[in-house]
């Protein structure tokens, strides 16, 4: 009888104990664009690091694709060469041998018929092989211009092909479209050749420990819950800076700026994580509504001239260095209007979050790289002290850390040590690294393996994508009328304008 009822529950503890890992069951992975730096340095580290911890399956299969005359072996030198450089975890010589027996390339141009039939051979030839049991995802690290003619061929070829035995998924990296009507001519392209469940769109920050960190902090602690709301938050900062500029990039990034390349997806990603309700479980389709719900909810807040900032980073020093502005750039015309800084005010009208602005930074040679999430709350209704004791006292905040230091601050009062009453702010700090002894696995290790899985979670949706566009569209067109950004110096925090957006309420940005 206990055998019995051994054999009975363990199936269903199986299904609930999230400690124990998920690994993929047969499948392969065909890159397009395999000769890109996103590959090299993010996507086959994380393919090799996914096996080095037992998550893939033994006959995992990864399939390149592109214009070069390799043979297996050229491209298994080339995967084997990423590793080495990039990868996270140590290397193990019987790990990349079990990983190289299943790597193949195909040569050929998204034009070519011939290559894509012979693709399909390939992939036929990993099902008996490798026993991938026809289960493939495509990741098209192309630029979007190309997903057309790609889907088209995997379609005409009978790799998008799929049934109840076996599953076939696409996965796209951003940008998803550049405004509005293109993001739902992109959608509906994609969606042509593969259904909506089958689309994943990569967003690497979604990726991220911190990130993911955003739902537990809310969710499973009672401490912060009752007060997240307009009751006791004054404003909301999300904060993505960087210290580097943009050379080498002006053929992705001209045209392209700041807003698009990060608020539209990122940052907006950030805000639905942090403003949202709670689900009424972590379902995929339970988290997506949420997210949905207040996107819906969210409109940029005018007037644009006062509400919204727009830079581009000028020549310099910067770290006792000598660095050159945007238009001195490699391949940025002249006369570029290329934002290299955005910010904008965003307000979420539901009852939780009336009244609250959210503001929404990002911009290329910053004081630092640093991404986060601060939380500002209001002052409190009286404070029983002589004002002299209180002079340096300011809001209290709770920051969440995406990067580099992952984690999660606390600002408060506390009395100064003496004997005058004296108040100052003070922080608490929670930092991954120290709390737990499992290094973060990085973003497209987690990312890749739920894609392998079919795991959605951590996706946008169309839904999610075309109501980002809606909410920034306003903002772009607005700024299409007022000609070149204005200038700011490298190592500081954006142009005057971003300081004086904050400074109308009486607000300031944080210095991270």
């Amino acid at each position: 009888m206990t055998s019995g009822l051994r054999a009975w529950r363990n199936p269903l503890r199986d299904e609930r104990d999230k400690r124990l890992p998920r690994i993929a069951g047969p499948c392969g992975l065909v890159i397009f664009g395999v000769t890109g730096d996103l590959s090299r340095k993010k996507l086959m580290p994380a393919i090799y690091d996914l096996a080095n911890r037992g998550l893939l399956p033994p006959g995992f299969a990864l399939t390149g694709f592109a214009r070069r005359d390799w043979a297996n072996e050229d491209f298994g030198e080339v995967v084997h060469q990423a590793i080495k450089d990039h990868a996270r975890t140590p290397y193990r010589p019987e790990v990349w041998a079990q990983l190289s027996e299943g790597i193949r390339f195909v040569q050929g141009t998204f034009d070519d018929d011939n290559a894509f039939d012979e693709l399909a051979r390939t992939v036929r030839e990993l099902d008996e092989q490798r026993g991938t049991g026809g289960n493939h995802a495509f990741y098209l690290s192309i630029p979007p211009g190309a997903f057309p003619v790609v889907t088209k061929q995997l379609a005409r070829s009978g790799l998008a092909a799929q049934d109840s035995e076996q599953w076939r998924r696409v996965v796209i990296e951003k940008p998803f479209g550049h405004d509005l009507r293109s993001a739902k001519e992109l959608n509906n392209v994609v969606n042509d050749v593969f259904p909506e469940e089958s689309v994943f769109r990569i967003d690497h920050y979604l990726g991220k420990e911190t990130v993911q960190n955003i739902l537990a902090l809310r969710f499973a602690n009672q401490l912060f819950e009752p007060i997240w709301n307009a009751n006791y938050v004054d404003h909301v900062q999300i904060t993505m800076a960087e210290d580097i500029g943009l050379g080498g990039r002006a053929g992705y990034y001209d045209g392209i700026g700041a807003a698009r390349d990060v608020i539209q997806n990122h940052l907006l990603q950030l805000l639905a994580l942090t403003a949202m309700e709670e689900p009424v479980s972590f379902h995929p389709r339970a988290l997506r509504a949420e997210k949905v719900k207040v996107l819906s909810a969210t409109r940029a807040q005018g007037p644009f001239d006062e509400t919204t900032s727009r830079g581009q980073y000028t020549g310099g020093w910067q770290g006792g260095q000598k660095v050159p502005g945007l238009l001195e750039e490699g391949g940025f015309a002249p006369d570029s209007i290329t934002e290299t800084y955005a910010g904008i005010t965003l307000e979420v009208n539901t009852r939780r979050w009336a009244g609250v602005p959210f503001y929404l930074r990002h911009g290329k040679r910053l004081g630092r790289k640093v991404t986060e999430i601060a939380v500002v709350f209001k002052r409190a209704p009286h404070l029983p002290f002589d004002s002299t004791a209180t002079e340096e006292l300011g809001e209290n905040a709770l920051v969440i850390r995406v990067q580099p230091d992952e984690g999660v601050t606390m600002r408060f009062g506390s009395k100064v040590p003496g004997n005058t009453m004296e108040v100052r702010d003070v922080t608490m700090d929670f930092g991954y690294g120290h709390a737990f002894t499992e290094s973060s696995p990085e973003a497209y290790e987690r990312l890749i393996l739920d894609v392998l899985l079919g795991e959605p979670s951590l996706f946008p949706m169309n839904e999610e994508v075309e109501l980002s566009w809606q909410i920034l569209d306003p903002v772009l067109k607005h700024w299409e009328s007022q000609g070149a950004p204005e200038p700011y110096a490298p190592g500081s925090w954006g142009p005057p304008s971003a300081d004086a957006m904050l400074a109308r309420t009486g607000r300031h940005w944080r210095r991270p």
